[in-house]
């Protein structure tokens, strides 16, 4: 560490400060310490600027590069400066501080660094929420989830470098199903009518062993009413709850068993998509075989990943409500598939109970099917936080 001492305006021939008008010796100067040292070269990217002071405050600090400045957090009591975010690969970045005694006797220190070259990069391959694929208004169960295009194996680089904003408090952590997927899911549903932020500050964060990312991301969204729908596969029927209250009791047939593939899945399901028409085709079954199907079905919710929705079946009104009839999918009537296509936001939990046949965590968004201490064994830092209050910039 390289400590910058700012010179004193003038000085005996002894080396002693002169004296002040009283007789006694003046305020030494103040004396700022900058690290990274001075032309300190291969510096991480998602290391920290640090400037301090001694016998004396900061009143200016700027860290400036080829892609502009780095932005900082000055302490209260104005002895500590601290860089945010991350610099860029191979740039050289200028640090200059302004500081000034306790008389008033100011002066500027500078410093340089470079930044280490990064040999291969990383990107966010895909974001969720998203306005195309779900709308920026979600469900109470809907996970932030991000896919990198390289495996990550510095975890923690990135994972650190996530931030989440809300404007109500959650407490929340990151969990990784892979090298290249990361989701965030709060530790109980969202609040309802909350508003997140993420900011993923990954320009320069390292992502491996001489890998670092590309560009910073931000997005906002926002969750929108409690719905959660709770059904029973024996009982055959769902009861739509809005912010604690019913507001519809569905008949529905659900999955006719027999064999497992046939059996609705058991668990926290979320609407993964809504699709006006959905053509379904017999799972491994192909033309001429026995069991084989294709139908042309309407007003669909997906539910999983292994072909199960919410739809219409028009065939099936008379088993609703009273007898499992399908091959999986749960099936009410067009009625109803209507008004729950038009009253559903992605992200929204549907509860489904009764099969022998649970959800699987990774079949489609099974998220809320690992319990809080399995969802913390898969995060890099380990804990669960509380998010950030949201920013009005």
């Amino acid at each position: 560490m390289l400590a910058l001492a700012l010179l004193a305006a003038c000085s005996g021939e002894d080396g002693a400060r002169p004296a002040g008008k009283s007789g006694e010796p003046s305020s030494p100067d103040a004396a700022v310490t900058i690290t990274p040292a001075d032309r300190s070269g291969n510096v991480a990217p998602d290391q920290p600027v640090l400037v301090a002071v001694q016998n004396g405050t900061l009143s200016e600090v700027t860290v400036t590069g080829p892609g502009g400045a780095l932005p900082g957090v000055l302490s209260v009591d104005g002895t500590q400066w601290r860089s945010r975010g991350t610099a860029t690969p191979g740039a050289t970045y200028t640090v200059k501080a302004v500081a000034a005694n306790r008389e008033g006797r100011s002066g500027e220190t500078t410093s340089s660094f470079t930044v280490v070259r990064a040999t291969k990069n990383f990107a966010v391959k895909n974001i969720l929420p998203h306005k195309n694929d779900t709308g920026l208004e979600v469900g109470v169960g809907m996970p932030i989830m991000i896919s990198f295009d390289r495996d990550i194996t510095d975890r923690v680089g990135v994972e650190r470098n996530l931030l989440v904003q809300t404007s109500k408090p959650v407490y929340g952590a990151w969990h990784w199903f892979d090298d290249r997927t990361v989701h965030f899911r709060p530790k109980k549903f969202w609040p309802a009518n909350t508003k997140v932020r993420l900011i993923a500050n990954l320009a320069g964060a390292r992502g491996g062993e001489g890998m670092y990312g590309t560009k910073n991301h931000t997005l906002d969204f926002k969750i929108g009413r409690s719905q959660i729908t709770s059904g029973s596969i024996n009982n055959h029927h769902m009861v739509v709850k809005r912010d604690g209250r019913t507001v519809r009791n569905i008949p529905f047939s659900a999955g006719q068993g027999g064999v497992m593939k046939y059996h609705t899945t058991s668990g926290i399901h979320l609407a993964m998509s809504r699709e006006p028409v959905t053509v379904m085709t017999s799972p491994g079954i192909g033309p001429g075989q026995a069991g084989y199907y294709q139908l042309t079905v309407y007003n669909t919710i997906r539910i999983s990943n292994s072909g199960e929705y919410v739809h219409s079946a028009p065939w099936s009104v008379g088993s609703q409500g009273n007898s499992n009839v399908s091959h999986g999918c749960v099936n009410i009537s067009p009625d109803n598939a209507k008004w729950y296509i038009d009253n559903t936001l992605i992200g929204d939990p549907i509860i489904l109970t009764g099969s022998p046949r649970p959800l699987e965590p990774l079949n489609g968004w099974g998220h809320w099917q690992e319990s809080w201490k399995q969802w913390l064994q898969w995060s890099s830092l380990g804990f669960g936080f509380t998010t950030d209050p949201l920013t009005t910039a």
